[in-house]
C-alpha cells in the first residue's frame, strides 16, 4: 500500500493513519508476546525441572517477580499437576522435541515452574490481544480493512469497537508491565553471559509509527543505521543504498541490484549445499551500501537509544542497570531477547494517545478515512515500514497502470542471508560464530541466537515448482 501510494503521491487522513498506527500496535503486541512465551521462552525454561519445584516457593517467587501473576500455591500445584499428566502420557503436548535436563538449563525448579504458568496465561491472553484486530481489521494477520488511500473500517469506527479496542489494549498493557517484562528480567538474571553471545555488527531500522504527516522526521520508533556498533553515530537511512547480492544463492549470478531492478531467477539444476565452494542458499543477501546489516527489535531499538529516543532510553537504561550489565551486553542473543520486551512495552505505550486522538475526531464528525486516487501511467514507488520482525521494504514499477516489476525485501531475508561477493557473512551466520555448545547432538545454545531472531523462513523466499524449478508467474485479470 505504502509503495502504490508513493507512487500515486496519495496522502492518506489522518484518521487512516491512526487507524494504521493501532493496528500496527496491535500486532506487535500480540507478535512478541506470543515469540517470547511461545516460540524462544523454552530455549531457556526446562519445563521438567519444574516438576521438582515446590509450589509454595514457586508462589513467594512469582510474588515478588510478577506484579500481576495468578500466584497463589494451589495455582501453582495444578499447573505442576498438568505439566506432570503430560509427562506421565509420554506426549509432551506442545512442549514436546526439546532438550529437557540440558546443561544449558540455569534456572531453578521454582522459577521454571513459574514461567511454564505464564506460558499458559500468555496463550490465554494472546488471543484476547489478536481481537483488537478483529474489531478494526477482520482478520489476524492479513489485515482486510487496508487498501490503497486509507482504510475500509469506517463503519467499526463506532463507540462499541473503540470502548472494547481500548478495553483490550489496557488488558495487554497490564499483561506486558506486570509480567512480560518482569518474566524477562527474572529469566535474563540467570544468563548475563548471554550478554556477550550471538551479537552482530550492523543495525538498520526503516522506523515505524508515523505521528503526522511528515515521514521519517514524526516516526516514533525512528529509521535510522548503525554501522560497528557506534550508538553515538546513527546515520540517516536511504532506501537508495540497498542492494540485493545472489552470489551465495541458488539464483542466476548477476551482479547485486537495487530493488526497483531486481530479478529472481532461479538456477535451472540446483548444485545442492557448497557452502564453501559456492550457492548454499534459496534467500538473496540484502546489504545497505555494502554491509550486511541486522534488523529486527534489536535494531529499532538500538537506533531509538542512539537517537536519545526519551522512552525507549529510560527503558534500556532501566533494564541495564536492575541487571547490572553495560550497554555493550546489547549486542548480544540477551540484548535482541530484551529488546523485544522493551518495545512492546513503549509501543503499546503510545497506543492510547492515538486510539484518543481517533476518538476526538469521530465525535467531531471527522468520518474520513480514505483518499480517492488514479494509477499514474508510468511512476515508482517505495513502501518502507518495520514491521515486529524487522525492516521491510516494497518497491514497485509501474507502466501502463500496471505492476511491471515487484520487489519486497522482508526482515528475514536482512537477517538470515547468504554471505556476499566479498565473502561478508549474513547477520544470523555473524551471530552464531563463537557460541559455545555443550553438546553437539543438543545444539540447544544455536537454537537460542537463530530463535532470538525470530526467523520466517517463508516470508523471505518466492514460490517455485519443485520439479522444473520455475518461479510462478501470476496473471491478474
Amino acid at each position: 500500500m505504502r509503495a502504490v501510494e508513493n507512487a500515486a503521491k496519495v496522502q492518506i487522513p489522518t484518521n487512516a493513519r491512526l487507524v494504521r498506527n493501532l493496528l500496527h500496535g496491535a500486532q506487535f503486541q500480540h507478535d512478541h508476546i506470543v515469540h517470547f512465551y511461545h516460540l524462544h521462552a523454552l530455549d531457556w525454561v526446562d519445563i521438567i525441572s519444574a516438576l521438582k519445584a515446590d509450589p509454595k516457593k514457586t508462589a513467594v517467587l512469582a510474588a515478588n517477580v510478577s506484579f500481576d501473576s495468578k500466584g497463589g500455591v494451589k495455582y501453582f500445584k495444578e499447573v505442576q499437576q498438568r505439566v506432570q499428566t503430560f509427562v506421565d502420557s509420554g506426549q509432551l503436548g506442545p512442549f514436546n522435541n526439546a532438550y529437557w535436563g540440558h546443561s544449558a538449563y540455569k534456572l531453578p525448579p521454582e522459577a521454571n515452574l513459574m514461567a511454564v504458568a505464564h506460558y499458559i496465561e500468555a496463550l490465554r491472553l494472546q488471543a484476547r490481544t489478536v481481537r483488537m484486530h478483529a474489531l478494526l481489521g477482520a482478520k489476524n494477520p492479513h489485515l482486510q480493512a487496508m487498501t490503497v488511500g486509507g482504510v475500509t473500517c469506517v463503519r467499526d469506527l463506532n463507540a462499541d469497537r473503540l470502548s472494547e479496542f481500548l478495553y483490550l489494549w489496557k488488558e495487554t498493557q497490564k499483561f506486558i508491565k506486570n509480567v512480560y517484562v518482569p518474566d524477562l528480567l527474572a529469566i535474563a538474571s540467570f544468563y548475563k553471559d548471554w550478554g556477550g553471545i550471538g551479537g552482530t555488527t550492523n543495525f538498520l531500522a526503516w522506523g515505524e509509527f508515523p505521528q503526522s504527516d511528515k515521514e521519517p522526521e514524526s516516526l516514533y520508533m525512528p529509521r535510522g543505521v548503525i554501522f560497528k556498533r557506534d550508538l553515538a553515530n546513527v546515520q540517516a537511512a536511504d532506501q537508495q543504498k540497498v542492494t540485493e547480492d545472489v552470489t551465495r544463492a541458488w539464483y542466476e549470478k548477476g551482479q547485486a541490484r537495487h530493488p526497483f531492478e531486481g530479478e529472481t531467477r532461479p538456477v535451472q539444476k540446483n548444485p545442492g549445499y557448497q557452502p564453501d565452494k559456492g550457492q548454499y542458499s534459496w534467500f538473496k543477501a540484502p546489504r545497505y551500501d555494502g554491509n550486511p546489516c541486522e534488523v529486527g527489535p534489536l535494531a529499532r531499538v538500538l537506533v531509538a537509544y542512539g537517537k536519545g529516543h526519551k522512552d525507549v532510553k529510560a527503558l534500556v537504561d532501566s533494564t541495564l542497570k536492575t541487571l547490572g550489565i553495560p550497554a555493550a551486553a546489547l549486542f548480544s542473543t540477551l540484548g535482541r531477547t530484551a529488546a523485544r520486551a522493551l518495545e512492546t512495552q513503549a509501543i503499546g505505550g503510545v497506543m492510547e494517545g492515538w486510539i484518543t486522538e481517533l476518538i476526538e475526531n469521530i465525535k467531531k464528525g471527522d468520518n474520513k478515512t480514505f483518499q480517492s486516487y488514479e494509477m499514474p501511467d508510468k511512476a515508482r514507488g517505495v513502501g518502507l515500514n518495520d514491521v515486529p520482525r524487522g525492516a521491510l521494504g516494497h518497491w514497485i514499477n509501474i507502466e501502463g497502470k500496471k505492476i511491471k516489476n515487484y520487489q519486497y525485501v522482508v526482515p528475514s531475508t536482512w537477517n538470515l542471508g547468504p554471505r556476499d561477493e566479498k565473502g561478508n557473512l549474513g547477520p544470523v551466520e555473524e551471530a552464531l560464530i563463537g557460541t559455545p555448545v555443550a553438546d553437539p547432538k543438543r545444539p540447544l545454545e544455536i537454537l537460542r541466537t537463530v530463535h532470538s531472531f525470530d526467523p520466517c523462513i517463508a516470508c523471505g523466499v518466492h514460490v517455485i515448482d519443485p520439479d522444473s524449478n520455475e518461479v510462478y508467474k501470476i496473471k491478474v485479470l
